[in-house]
């Protein structure tokens, strides 16, 4: 047996073992990390049951075409041409959920979307990725809960921040991090001339309790009034909330909910998965991995793809990997492009 199937095994029964410890059951965090660890050795152990399952059977089917009666022999040779080709994908799978993984990936995430260079068009642009990710989530079943949302000008949007709760929700949205450039004639261009333009999307894990603790004593929260289009608790109100972070600087500010309260657990949300992103980078920087490897994690400050409108394609960077079906990826249908970004991401963190 390979011994990453050996491990895996022997780890899903141990964790098995601390989920039924009732002390267990008395730490909300350590039974939301056990059980999210569970769910993905579960994920393993009965894929095996499966492949050994497949196994015995084509083992059998093969000693039945050695029987001299031609009848069973042909239905032993379908059987055997249906499992051969089953087991193999199965075994695919069991490869593909053996490999390393990054143990952030099954958190939720929180995704920021800022508007970068090209005045309205980047806001317009910024807001059809907000678009494209919430569709993207919906197909997934994903839920996504809007943090902060600053609009922009023509009906585009300077900043969006939302997390997003599901299965490997950052496992997933990971590399869509990093600069984002458009290539299109913008409808107030009246020399039909293409423009470019960019956004940025930094794609976070959401931070726990356990990851980052944050001293009370360590932070500046400051209350303002609510600024945007009006209506109850907005404009009339102190409710915004504006937290920042003394030992690094960091600032967030939140004003979407209708309380302070609201606003300041909002904020420190936010606060709590920046924190986590930069002591994660600082990490593998330290290592010297990752930062300098082909897809990496998305540093925000790498121009990752590129959306050519005129020439309907969509361009990574990264892998050198292009599409020309533009409509259906601001759509949200990104599974081609996420799959080759994660299947150079498997291939990097093996030869690390």
């Amino acid at each position: 047996m390979d011994v990453r199937l050996r491990q895996a095994l022997a780890r899903a029964e141990e964790v098995a073992r601390q989920l039924a410890d009732p002390d267990t059951a008395r730490n909300p965090a350590t039974l939301k990390q056990l059980g999210r660890e569970h769910a993905r050795l579960d994920t393993i152990r009965q894929t095996h049951e499966k492949v050994e399952r497949l196994e015995a059977e084509l083992a059998q089917a093969r000693e039945v075409l050695a029987d001299k009666d031609a009848e069973l022999a042909q239905l032993a040779r379908t059987d055997v041409d249906r499992l051969r080709p089953e087991l193999e994908r199965l075994a695919t799978d069991l490869d593909a959920l053996l490999t390393p993984a990054d143990p952030l990936d099954d958190r939720d995430a929180i995704v920021e979307i800022r508007a970068g260079t090209g005045g309205d068009e980047a806001a317009l642009f910024a807001g059809e990725l907000f678009r494209l990710y919430t569709r993207f989530c919906e197909r997934r079943g994903w839920k996504v809960e809007i943090l902060s949302l600053s609009a922009g000008g023509v009906g585009g949007i300077k900043e969006a921040v939302f997390a997003v709760r599901g299965p490997k929700a950052y496992g997933t949205l990971r590399y869509e991090s990093g600069v984002h450039r458009v290539q299109r004639v913008p409808e107030t261009e009246a020399q039909g001339r293409v423009h470019t333009s960019a956004a940025t999307v930094a794609v976070l894990p959401e931070a726990e309790e356990v990851d980052v603790k944050i001293e009370d004593k360590d932070l500046r929260i400051d209350v303002f009034r609510s600024g945007g289009p009006g209506g109850q608790s907005v404009n009339t109100t102190d409710s915004a909330v504006r937290v920042t972070h003394l030992p690094t600087g960091l600032e967030v500010k939140c004003q979407d909910q209708k309380s302070q309260l609201q606003n300041k657990i909002k904020a420190l949300e936010i606060l709590r998965s920046r924190l986590l992103d930069r002591m994660v980078a600082e990490q593998e920087a330290a290592r010297a991995r990752d930062r300098r490897a082909q897809v990496g994690t998305g540093d925000r400050s790498q121009k990752v793809r590129t959306y050519n409108f005129p020439q309907n394609r969509v361009t990574d960077h990264r892998i050198h990997f292009t599409t020309h079906n533009i409509a259906d990826v601001m759509d949200g249908k990104l599974d081609e492009l996420l799959t080759a970004l994660r299947q150079a991401g498997e291939k990097e963190r093996l030869s690390a």
